[in-house]
């Protein structure tokens, strides 16, 4: 029987509102209902309209036939049907997928998978070559039902931990309490990491109109060392919850840091405590505001003396600068504040972190600093120990107070003329001096403008090989050196004249070693290729007031007891004085030549042009340190009574003592042991009998 078209079309309507609300079994069971209702034809029909299987309608009029009961609990089929798991079908899956995924030590060591990114395809991949054939879906299924999840690394161990690590946390956290409980500031400093300006990528995202991101360079690095750059110190107010940042354009120095930490005081700590006598800074243990520097301190002590503030400092433990408050409560916020923001100038930098803000009250301010900070300054020690530095009973080192006062009212200028470098030029002037060059001071500045061209093309040559190819600017004066052309050569000299080491020049001019160095390398060689030789002198110095006070009077004292002397009496060396004299002169010079063949095998060539030769090898002559491995070996004294008479340390006299002794083996020489031994130097010198000579050999 046909079915009439307005049937059909009022169907149309029912399915079209009825069945998109509809689960699978209800809509089967539907369609089956109005088919039953329509008769002979009507599964047809209905599938026809509702686009649906016949078979569909028809499974539908066999379950109402069937008459079975409702599902329970809103199931759409009934329990048992549908594929079987792959767990159910292939056990072993599991094992397989958990050989994979486990830490590699207990996991499958020869595992393709043992060096390469876990990730779902890689999974799949690897268990259907074992006979596993899995999706990647069913592979995340599986893993999270084993109670896997995607896990980043933990950045929790922190290395090798101080055993003082947890003291001084308890001893840093009661210092902040007791100065806040007595209303004085409290403050958290560290420099956050350098930036570079431009165009570049900044991490984070921010809002923007979809498909207009900001557009950057793809490459950092095409900006270079020509760039400019921004260094962000912040200061922390650990009581008031506010931040400072001092943006610097030049280097990250010790005095860069207490000027950033001066520009808060007087801008905004003076003005938050008014009646502060104290103050107190925790920073980490590195960088510009290390324990270790010098420079610091001597910054520090500058700024208790402006100030009239006591300053005490205690720092973090190696490792544990994370620890500091300024860390995760001023620089996080920052970098927040920033992110996706590519930082194109000084100005954006400082506005951006003006602009910090969080809901728990943080306020911070920033200000641009555009003052140089030259690095490879340096404090002398004779300066550091002038400062009126109290170092606390609770490690030391790490726990200090500078109080505002000072013993001589020239250590309050250390910044001044570490900046300016006034005492550096009356160092310099004084270096100058005929007594310790060997020539006049006309003479010295021919030298030296004679070498300053040779000068400049080795320095700019060093500076190409740096860079790796030509400049991409014009020279400017960022940069400045410490020692002009004049004032290299001038180190120079004095050095090859041997007149004191690096190491003390250094302490006397302030700067690092490593620029003494690199002037004496520079220099000496331009000296070699001139044919142009340094004198050596017999002078020897070994501390900075030797030097000045030779240079000012010309009277030159060691420091040393003249012992030589009496030390040589027959008595202690068994030996007469002539025969001595004698066996060190026969002996000194197969030393220093056993000496210089050691040193050739220890630099794998020879010497470099102009190098010096070794003058402070052991600080005694060569004549002394064989008479001093004499006694040694007829066991006059202990080691330690010889390096007390000589003025050096008993690894000098154990030293000289093992450049000797095979050479005197050689030549069988056989000293008898002394009948006794002296364990000091006062009962051996009281030893020695009254001496009828006039004048002391050379030895």
């Amino acid at each position: 029987m046909a079915i009439m078209g307005d049937v059909l079309d009022q169907l149309s309507r029912r399915f079209a509102v009825v069945l998109p609300h509809l689960d699978e079994r209800q809509r089967r069971l539907v369609l089956a209902t109005e088919a039953r209702l329509l008769g002979h034809g009507g599964v047809r029909a209905v599938a026809r309209v509702a686009g649906v299987s016949e078979t569909t309608v028809r499974a539908g009029v066999f379950e109402l036939e069937a008459g079975g009961e409702p599902l329970s609990d809103r199931r759409v089929r009934r329990p048992g049907g549908g594929r079987k798991r792959i767990e159910d079908t292939d056990p072993a899956v599991v094992a397989a997928l958990l050989a994979l995924v486990e830490p590699d030590e207990r996991g499958d060591p020869t595992s393709p998978l043992r060096w390469t990114t876990k990730s779902l395809r890689h999974l799949a991949d690897e268990l259907t070559r074992q006979g596993h054939p899995v999706s990647p879906s069913t592979v995340r299924r599986l893993l999270r039902a084993a109670g896997f999840s995607l896990q980043a690394n933990s950045k929790t161990l922190e290395g090798k931990q101080h055993p003082d690590r947890d003291a001084q946390f308890r001893y840093l956290n009661d210092q902040v309490v007791e100065h806040q409980k007595a209303g004085e500031p409290v403050i958290s400093v560290d420099a956050k990491k350098k930036e570079m300006l431009g165009q570049l990528p900044n991490p984070g995202r921010e809002w923007r109109p979809k498909g207009d991101p900001v557009q950057v360079e793809d490459h950092s690095f095409f900006t270079g060392p020509q760039g400019d750059t921004a260094i962000p110190y912040g200061v922390y107010d650990l009581t008031t919850d506010a931040g400072w940042v001092n943006v610097g354009v030049d280097h990250d120095t010790s005095a860069f840091a207490v000027a950033s930490i001066r520009r808060w005081w007087q801008a905004r700590g003076q003005a938050d405590y008014p009646q502060a006598t104290r103050l107190l800074v925790t920073a980490d243990a590195g960088g510009s505001n290390s324990y270790r520097f010098r420079a610091w301190k001597a910054e520090l002590a500058t700024l208790a003396a402006d100030t009239g503030l006591s300053i005490t400092v205690c720092h973090f433990p190696p490792g544990t600068s994370k620890w500091n408050k300024i860390e995760h409560r001023l620089f996080s916020q920052i970098t927040m504040n920033w992110r996706g923001r590519p930082l194109t100038s000084h100005e954006v930098v400082v506005n951006t972190i003006a602009a910090t803000r969080t809901r728990s009250g943080l306020r911070v301010e920033a200000h641009l600093d555009i003052r140089d900070y030259p690095v490879g300054v340096a404090v002398s020690k004779a300066r550091i120990d002038a400062l009126p530095i109290e170092h606390h009973t609770v490690h030391r080192t790490w726990n200090y107070t500078i109080h505002p006062t000072h013993t001589d009212g020239a250590d309050s200028s250390v910044a001044v003329d570490a900046a300016t470098g006034s005492n550096r030029a009356a160092t310099l002037t004084l270096l100058a001096h005929p007594r310790l060059t060997g020539m006049s001071t006309a003479e010295l500045d021919a030298l030296a403008e004679r070498l300053a061209p040779q000068q400049a093309a080795r320095r700019e040559q060093r500076r190409y090989q740096g860079r790796g190819g030509p400049r991409r600017h014009a020279p400017g004066a960022h940069g400045k050196p410490l020692l002009s052309p004049r004032d290299r050569v001038l180190v120079t000299v004095v050095h090859l004249r041997q007149i004191c080491s690096q190491r003390l020049l250094a302490d006397m001019l302030e700067v690092v070693p490593a620029t003494i160095g690199q002037a004496v390398t520079d220099v000496r060689h331009l000296l070699h290729e001139q044919n142009i030789t340094i004198e050596p002198t017999t002078l020897r110095f070994t501390r900075a007031n030797q030097v000045t006070d030779y240079a000012r009077t010309g009277q030159y004292d060691d420091g040393r007891p003249s012992v030589p002397w009496e030390l040589s009496d027959p008595a202690l060396t068994g030996i007469s004085r002539g025969d001595l004299a004698a066996l060190i002169e026969q002996v000194s010079v197969r030393q220093a030549a056993a000496v210089e063949r050691r040193r050739h095998q220890q630099r794998g060539r020879q010497r470099l042009p102009g190098t010096r030769g070794g003058v402070f090898p052991q600080k005694i002559t060569s004549g002394e340190r064989v008479l001093a491995a004499i006694l040694h070996h007829r066991k006059v004294c202990t080691g330690r009574v010889l390096a007390e008479l000589f003025g050096v340390s008993h690894r000098t006299i154990g030293t000289a003592f093992l450049e000797v002794r095979p050479i005197l083996e050689e030549d069988d020489i056989h000293l008898p042991p002394a009948p006794v031994k002296y364990r000091s130097a006062e009962q051996l010198l009281a030893s020695i009998p009254p001496a009828d000579e006039a004048a002391a050999p050379t030895v």
